[in-house]
């Protein structure tokens, strides 16, 4: 059963903007516990920075994350998102079609009000799977 995106999301957001030093945002994502952030100015959405990002972009090429910028090492635009009145379905088929496991929420004028995970979705869809277990646990302990 298909429910609106702002039943099952994580609401809030953690955003930096494009000239803050990955180093800072990887530390924001620490005392968070969270896997990601938003890059942006405002309300103006620039990109997304995960966890992957950093190794992958960052770590695994040697480069310097206290000089580092987000903005040079973030998934750029087009980013995908969702309205919270998108529905969960709307949800699964562009995580699907773009081989995302999250997507930012935007309301009106592109102001970020949250985050969907795939984990999200599947604890609204079937609160006793593995993947909706997992997702509630304590991260990172």
């Amino acid at each position: 059963m298909s429910r609106q995106i702002r039943d099952v999301m994580s609401p809030g957001t953690a955003a930096v903007e494009p000239m803050t030093t990955v180093a800072r945002a990887a530390r924001l994502m620490s005392e968070q516990d969270i896997g990601d952030v938003l890059v942006a100015y405002d309300c103006d959405l620039f990109g997304v920075l995960t966890d992957r990002d950093i190794a992958v972009r960052v770590v695994a090429q040697g480069r310097d994350p206290q000089v580092t910028t987000v903005g040079s090492v973030c998934t750029r635009p087009p980013v995908v998102t969702l309205s919270p009145e998108d529905s969960t379905d709307r949800a699964a088929e562009l995580m699907r079609l773009h081989s995302v496991r999250r997507l930012p929420v935007v309301e009106h004028g592109g102001c970020p009000v949250g985050m969907v995970t795939l984990g999200d979705l599947a604890a609204a869809d079937d609160p006793r799977s593995a993947l909706a277990d997992i997702s509630r646990a304590v991260p990172n302990h």
